[in-house]
């Protein structure tokens, strides 16, 4: 795949959405106040790197192939005993910060995939979209189990 013009414009910024929430997710787990939420950014922050890898790939000229199946896995959240309403207001602002994001590069992938003309990086680009939302639907499981979520 060679991208075009619009295309390599829109990876650019891909790259950078998915730089930002890499360097997020690292900086917010090391401020979570609970080790519950230090673990799920953490691993958000990974799944981030790989989406990374992928764009920079496709920006190379090379479309990886699209992962495996996806499915949610929000059964293991639970509630938080917090040390005190502040702790919980930290990390419920955190939340609030990462869901944001993830609502915002989930729709720069939405646009992406209308625009590019190879069926492989659309389909991709798709699977990554997916992806993203995921991150969104664990981050409201984690808000919602801990009340944080109105």
């Amino acid at each position: 795949m060679t991208p075009n013009q619009k295309e390599t414009s829109l990876l650019k910024d891909l790259k950078d959405q998915e730089t930002l929430c890499i360097g997020k997710y690292g900086r917010y787990a090391g401020e979570a106040k609970s080790e519950e939420l230090r673990c799920l950014f953490n691993e958000l922050k990974s799944n981030e790197e790989a989406h990374l890898a992928s764009i920079t790939s496709m920006m190379d000229g090379t479309v990886p192939a699209a992962g495996g199946t996806l499915k949610a896995n929000n059964d293991n959240c639970c509630a938080v005993s917090y040390k005190s309403e502040d702790d919980k207001k930290s990390d419920a602002f955190l939340c609030q910060d990462m869901l944001a994001s993830e609502k915002h590069v989930s729709t720069t992938y939405n646009t992406s995939v209308f625009e590019f003309r190879d069926p492989a990086a659309r389909k991709m680009l798709s699977h990554i979209q997916a992806e993203e939302q995921q991150h969104g639907e664990k981050i409201y499981a984690y808000m919602a189990a801990n009340g944080m979520y109105s």
